[in-house]
């Protein structure tokens, strides 16, 4: 990864970004994030870990999200749990709800909050990976509580535009290309995870 790829931002947070547009390296977003959720683990996080994928499937640019949910529901993992999906997905309007439902339901558990985002018009169909949590809904002007461990976004649109529309004129192609980048590394994390298993 190129240096201009990792940036610091709030003191020593720092964010990865990955250009899904060219040679996505999914073993090495796997093996960052497999990190990630072990030194939460290690923190004392170690009943599970939860991917929340936020978004709606009524808006193209914000379907990442449910989209990412989807295909890993497909993959079976036994290793994680899945909140988000196309059929059930989480979003502005229940948010909230699902906020409680990790609190009382997964406590001690590694959560890492998948989402799409805006950024500068050159990162658009970069993904971002990083510790801390992430706030949903600050690109089309929505306050939100901030959820989540580990973050992962998808930069599918300027942030020079805050209109909730824009999202909608965002390319499908665009957030496939992404959603299948991420899935595909979450699914080299389980691999990663079974093949500690066997040390």
């Amino acid at each position: 990864m190129r240096l201009w790829e990792r940036i610091a931002i709030r003191g020593n947070r720092e964010v990865y970004y990955y250009d899904t547009k060219q040679s996505f390296e999914a073993e090495e977003f796997a093996s960052r994030l497999y990190d990630l959720i072990c030194t939460e683990q290690e923190n004392g996080k170690t009943a599970g870990v939860v991917f929340l994928c936020i978004g709606t499937d009524r808006s193209t640019g914000d379907s990442l999200g449910p989209l990412i949910g989807y295909k890993l529901k497909e993959k079976r993992l036994e290793r994680v749990e899945i909140l988000g999906t196309l059929e059930r997905p989480v979003h502005a309007m229940n948010l909230e709800t699902y906020q409680a439902i990790l609190k009382f339901q997964y406590p001690d558990h590694v959560v890492v909050a998948v989402d799409a985002s805006v950024g500068n018009i050159e990162h658009i169909g970069y993904v971002t990976l990083g510790k801390g949590s992430l706030k949903p809904g600050l690109g089309v002007s929505k306050e939100l509580k901030a959820v989540g461990d580990i973050f992962i976004t998808g930069i599918v649109g300027s942030c020079g535009s805050f209109d909730p529309l824009m999202l909608q004129s965002i390319r499908l192609s665009v957030v496939m290309r992404m959603a299948d980048c991420i899935s595909r590394s979450i699914y080299l994390v389980e691999k990663l995870w079974e093949n500690a298993s066997l040390i």
